[in-house]
């Protein structure tokens, strides 16, 4: 019983974080989405796999860059909402991160917390007690480099 609960007070977390993380910013985002380019970032964790992200907000974009030229080191972690199917830009991983849904934080739930190959081992059971909502946030997940629109 206690092990339910704790799953189902990790669950509303993890999707009040998401709500709270892109909500607003995708009110915000969508008519810039369409005036601006989207920009595709290799991200990696303890696993050293590489995961491709798209981002689609000029101010992710924006802060993407300055962690990577080290300008910032506030908010290096990404969440985002998962789709349990494989994206053109990143076609090794049966899922990806749904651009709109992305963000950084410095601290998260550990309900979100898993690793690249973790999330593509166990994609079946994705969206309920495990990332519930779909939410996903690897606590080591950092970016190494921007890449060329595919």
């Amino acid at each position: 019983m206690h092990r339910t609960f704790k799953a189902a007070i990790g669950a509303l977390a993890a999707v009040a974080m998401i709500a709270l993380t892109s909500a607003p910013a995708y009110a915000a985002s969508t008519a810039h989405a369409k005036d601006s380019a989207a920009a595709y970032f290799v991200m990696t964790d303890i696993t050293h796999e590489q995961f491709v992200v798209k981002l689609d907000k000029p101010a992710d974009i924006e802060h993407a860059r300055e962690l990577l030229s080290g300008q910032t080191t506030d908010r290096p972690h990404i969440i985002g909402r998962i789709t349990p199917r494989a994206a053109p830009y990143n076609p090794r991983w049966s899922y990806h991160l749904q651009p709109e849904t992305i963000g950084f934080f410095d601290a998260a739930i550990e309900v979100c917390d898993a690793t690249i190959p973790y999330v593509e081992d166990y994609l079946d059971e994705a969206g309920g007690a495990f990332l519930p909502g779909y939410v996903w946030c690897d606590w080591s997940s950092r970016l190494v480099k921007e890449i060329p629109a595919p």
